[in-house]
């Protein structure tokens, strides 16, 4: 295999010399063909991937996360799945005996660390002893009618809890199995109803990419940091039209891919933005604002296709090339997404897109439109056109570059990203700051008035002034 001469399509993703096989090995662990369409699901439910686990083997779907990074499943019956991970019944289920909490931007869950044997059938060759939290507690983490019974969290170690040297599912894999520190995932769901019968397919790449899951040329983004899957955004368009907003709103306060998120997800000046953009540009006369806020379907004659009625929606993202920037665009029928059918004759859409108060999530609404190469080695995020992205015969997602990057500041985003357990660090030293504070205060305000000092004219404390009213306001 030989470099590449540029950031875009590149046939050694690892750019090692030793080269990452874009072809079926089938001598190896790796044997990309048997990984296509391993995947089941929806943009509504997720993406789930069929595992066995423990010894004997015991079958669960598996939800794939790339926004999160504990391997989790089910470990006592839910009435909101339809199988679970029984430990007892495997020979070699090791507790760790550590309990663990993960909150998620919707539901939790607490359980307990440990270890056991997995093997995917649809997935690289071989069994490997993971790290798994067994879910004995949860709250709006299974919700009715999801055909998954675990989490699958992809993302990096720095996320994992309850602490980041607790060994991530995949980094497990590259270690055992000594494949390439890359995975690649294709969602089909283009088009198709949200929440419905849960048989789209998709496929997940263990280890490297599939040439048969994308068209064209893969363009690459650099990884900002390594938690999250965190790009950088340079600007957005909505048909064609700059939002002319500063590049730091769109990464405000991160930009992520994330693969368990359903919706296209903004900063909520970013959404304001695009939901203006998009209701000037539609050809639609009047839109209910529950609608964009998404507490309203919209429904059309089933005869109809409204997405003729709205405009195409481009993301820029920066190029490995600083200088340079290239698009990826999805067209209405990614982002108008059927949901529901009334009676014979009313098909129902939802709007794929909504606000977020802490990121900017590229999340199923975009996902479905392109195969998304996740290059842990070397540090990037590659996207290219998906072949199953199509609706009635016609591609619904586009890239185009380069596009030169001279009129958008050098760097986009905040050079000061706290993590989680920086923020919960900083928080509890700004509790414990403010009660000494208040201690202070009350034990002044014991003291007999004979102690404490006398205020003449020029040194009265007013009330616009008085640190306590401030504090109680």
């Amino acid at each position: 295999l030989r470099p590449a001469s540029d950031s875009r399509q590149q046939e050694d993703p690892l750019g090692n010399g030793e080269g990452l096989a874009l072809a079926s090995d089938p001598g190896s662990a790796l044997n990309f063909l048997a990984m296509v369409e391993n995947l089941q699901g929806d943009s509504g439910r997720g993406y789930y991937l069929e595992m066995l686990i423990g010894t004997p083997p015991q079958a669960l779907n598996i939800l794939v996360d790339t926004g999160s990074s504990n391997f989790a499943v089910a470990g006592v019956p839910d009435p909101d799945v339809t199988s679970y991970f029984n430990a007892e019944l495997s020979s070699t289920y090791k507790s760790q005996g550590i309990d663990v909490t993960v909150k998620y931007s919707q539901g939790s869950w607490t359980g307990v660390l440990g270890t056991d044997v997995i093997t995917i059938p649809k997935g690289i060759y071989g069994t490997y002893t993971i790290n798994i939290a067994t879910i004995l507690e949860s709250e709006n983490f299974f919700l009715p009618g999801v055909k998954w019974h675990g989490i699958l969290g992809l993302a990096y170690n720095a996320l994992a809890k309850p602490s980041s040297s607790v060994e991530t599912f995949f980094d497990s894999l590259v270690r055992q199995a000594e494949i390439p520190n890359v995975f690649s995932l294709q969602m089909c769901g283009a088009g198709l109803p949200v929440s419905g019968s849960g048989t789209n397919g998709g496929s997940l790449v263990l280890g490297g990419i599939e040439p048969s899951l994308y068209k064209g040329d893969i363009w690459y983004t650099p990884i900002k940091e390594e938690w999250y899957y965190q790009v950088e955004i340079l600007k957005l368009e909505v048909g064609g039209q700059n939002l002319e907003l500063d590049c730091r709103e769109y990464n405000a306060d991160k930009a992520i891919v994330d693969s368990g998120t359903t919706l296209l997800r903004l900063p909520q000046k970013v959404f304001a933005a695009v939901v203006q953009a998009i209701a000037r540009t539609s050809l639609v006369q009047e839109f209910s604002s529950g609608f964009w806020s998404g507490s309203q379907l919209a429904c059309w004659d089933k005869t109809e296709r409204p997405w003729s009625l709205f405009p195409k929606l481009s993301i820029y993202l920066r190029d490995e090339n600083s200088s340079r920037s290239f698009r990826i665009s999805i067209l209405p029928q990614l982002y108008i997404q059927p949901i529901l059918r009334i009676g014979e004759n009313l098909q129902c859409y939802r709007f794929g897109i909504s606000s977020s108060t802490n990121a900017l999530v590229i999340g199923a609404t975009v996902m479905e439109g392109f195969y998304v190469i996740f290059d842990r080695a070397q540090k990037r995020v590659g996207f290219a056109v998906s072949p199953c992205a199509e609706v009635d015969g016609s591609p619904v997602s586009e890239i185009e570059g380069p596009f030169p990057t001279a009129d958008i500041a050098s760097n986009c985003v905040s050079s000061i990203t706290f993590h989680e357990p920086v923020l919960w660090i900083a928080s509890y030293t700004l509790m414990s700051l403010c009660g000494l504070i208040l201690l202070v205060l009350i034990i002044l305000l014991l003291i007999p008035p004979r102690c404490q000092h006398r205020y003449t004219d020029n040194d009265v404390v007013n009330d616009e002034s008085s640190l306590v009213r401030h504090r109680w306001k």
